[in-house]
């Protein structure tokens, strides 16, 4: 096996940059024509990376805390996802300096008497200068703990043996919970807070089901990607694919899981303050996009993924997750942007900024991650239980 630091992707790496510049530099010429709608597109597409980023590392951590094995031949690649959430600190700057465009509780004056009311009620939580630190502290966690367990594993690429993994796994355990209650909270900021009607104690597990999902999607797709000699993929067996199928399955799972518990509980309980969110939703140009989201977001690919022979066809097992992340973007889309119009009646109105947005932030995301693999072994070789991974056959 090639255990040299892995020196490719540049040409891949100058491509992404040149198209995150080009997606972002459209956007910000969007921004001079409509600056709100360029916000609001650039708002969901930094909440739709972010959160694949923060997912792949509860992922890595989830396998640490529980000892996985397998997954030791992928674990460079999900380990280096996480490490762009130093770079979507710097992307959050544009949201939190158009925070008034997007968050109505930031002036409340021109919201009608009971609106008005509820802000001023969540003004000790809601308000611009908690929510800057809360955000910052939310990257301080994901920045720390992805770094530490990003560090720990390069270094045992050279010093071998277990006491680097038995760290990595203390700190998957014990950091867990932090990173979970991080972005539980910032679902709350980034999503939940657009519409004052909403207050759900579960709107966090929902954000987080997508992204774990979207973030095996990204995986599978990196993996499949990387099949030259020495890389991930060429070292991976159909067990390994059969294995992030089943994940997926899993998640789509209990994604439809969430999605329907959080709105049986808002409808049985029909309390004015809740109620809205959804009314909203399943009235006009939504109404459609709800029910795409039930059939292709859940139906379509529970069953699709039924299929063994798919699970272990990396090529179709990749076309899958290129489904699940354009159908994760369309609910991301779905849950924030009748919010941040504030007025369903206007449709759904799709802009160019949109795609401008998703691709320009996408693109220095992979970008930032093509810089970070490059100069490391592309897998942990340092690992004591690679070798295990390697002939990875499930009993």
């Amino acid at each position: 096996m090639n255990t040299k630091p892995f020196q490719g992707g540049r040409s891949a790496q100058n491509r992404t940059l040149a198209l995150a510049a080009l997606g972002l530099g459209l956007t910000l010429v969007g921004g001079l024509f409509d600056a709100r709608r360029a916000l609001q597109a650039y708002h969901v597409a930094f909440v739709f990376w972010a959160g694949i980023a923060v997912g792949a590392l509860l992922i890595n951590m989830a396998f640490q805390a529980g000892k996985a094995k397998w997954y030791v031949v992928v674990r460079r690649v999900l380990e280096t996802i996480p490490l762009s959430s130093a770079l979507f600190l710097l992307l959050a700057v544009p949201v939190l300096i158009g925070i008034g465009k997007l968050f109505p509780w930031v002036n409340p004056q021109g919201l009608e008497a009971e609106l008005r009311h509820l802000a001023e009620h969540r003004r000790p939580y809601l308000n611009v200068p908690f929510f800057v630190l809360r955000t910052v502290l939310y990257f301080a966690i994901w920045i720390l703990v992805s770094h530490l367990l990003h560090r720990w594993s390069t270094r045992q690429d050279s010093e071998r043996g277990l006491a680097l993994t038995l760290k990595q796994r203390r700190l998957g355990a014990g950091a867990l919970p932090f990173v979970g209650l991080a972005m539980t909270f910032a679902a709350f900021d980034w999503q939940m807070s657009l519409d004052l009607h909403l207050f759900s104690t579960i709107f966090g597990l929902y954000y987080f089901a997508g992204s774990f999902l979207a973030a095996f999607a990204v995986l599978i797709l990196a993996v499949t990607a990387s099949r030259a000699e020495g890389l991930p993929g060429a070292l991976m067996n159909a067990n390994h694919y059969h294995s992030l199928g089943k994940w997926l399955l899993a998640f789509v799972s209990f994604w439809g899981y969430i999605a329907f518990s959080q709105y049986l509980l808002i409808w049985i309980a029909n309390l004015p303050e809740e109620a809205p969110w959804y009314l909203a939703r399943n009235e006009a140009a939504w109404l459609p996009v709800g029910i795409f989201l039930i059939v292709f977001h859940f139906v379509v690919p529970f069953f699709a993924l039924l299929s063994r022979d798919l699970k272990r066809n990396p090529r179709a097992l990749s076309w899958m997750a290129v489904w699940i992340l354009v159908v994760h973007y369309v609910d991301v889309y779905w849950v924030m942007m009748p919010a941040l119009r504030h007025d369903p009646e206007l449709g759904i109105a799709p802009h160019w900024t949109d795609l401008t947005a998703l691709v320009g932030v996408g693109a220095a995301a992979a970008a930032f991650v093509l810089w970070r693999l490059r100069g490391r072994a592309a897998v942990p070789v340092g690992d004591p239980y690679l070798e295990e991974s390697l002939r990875y056959e499930p009993s």
